[in-house]
């Protein structure tokens, strides 16, 4: 008689001491690889970029890439969660800076860019638990359709296209950027 086997169960130490360990989310103890391609990755960048600018030249706050994991969920304290980007306003982590480990306050934006190979349900629900958590803005780009839909707690999904104009509201004031700086030249959207 041979003996079960048992899945082994990560913890969130174990993503920090793994290499490449950003590369997963964590969800019931179970990794789950995260779909970035070089497409997602590059305007995942920019974006970042932009935000982390305008953030430092108006000493607004700090602001995070895809390998900063949040471990911010009170339906799973072990579940963490690695978005694309994100922001934190200034005066909210003791002396504005980073923990060591995973951030364990929620975003005040985060953002998801999407890539060819991930679910909608997945981006839908990995949003949904963020805005449970608490954070207050999320952005989520579609390279393929050039579109950004924008979700608020409580609020209805704004979808922005390409001639649109993409604002930081309240969390990021006076933050702007068009749609289509967001999105490189090569990406054609599919629907004309």
């Amino acid at each position: 008689m041979s003996t079960p086997q048992t899945a082994i169960r990560y913890t969130p130490e174990d993503l920090l001491s793994m290499e490449g360990g950003h590369r997963y989310d964590l969800v019931n103890g179970q990794l789950v690889e995260r779909h970035m391609g070089a497409e997602s990755s590059r305007i995942a960048q920019l974006i970042n970029q932009r935000i982390g600018l305008f953030a430092d030249s108006q000493q607004r706050g700090l602001v995070w890439g895809p390998d900063c994991g949040y471990q911010i969920f009170t339906d799973d304290p072990n579940k963490v969660r690695y978005p694309d980007g994100s922001f934190i306003t200034r005066g909210r982590l003791p002396d504005d800076l980073p923990p060591r480990g995973h951030m364990r306050i929620p975003a005040d934006l985060m953002i998801e860019v999407v890539s060819p190979h991930d679910l909608a349900w997945e981006v839908d629900h990995k949003v949904d638990e963020f805005l449970r958590a608490g954070v207050r803005l999320i952005w989520v780009l579609y390279p393929d359709t050039r579109t950004v839909l924008v979700y608020r707690p409580g609020s209805a999904v704004t979808r922005l296209s390409n001639a649109d104009e993409l604002s930081g509201e309240d969390v990021l004031p006076g933050f702007t950027c068009r749609i289509n700086e967001l999105f490189p030249a090569g990406v054609i959207s599919q629907n004309g």
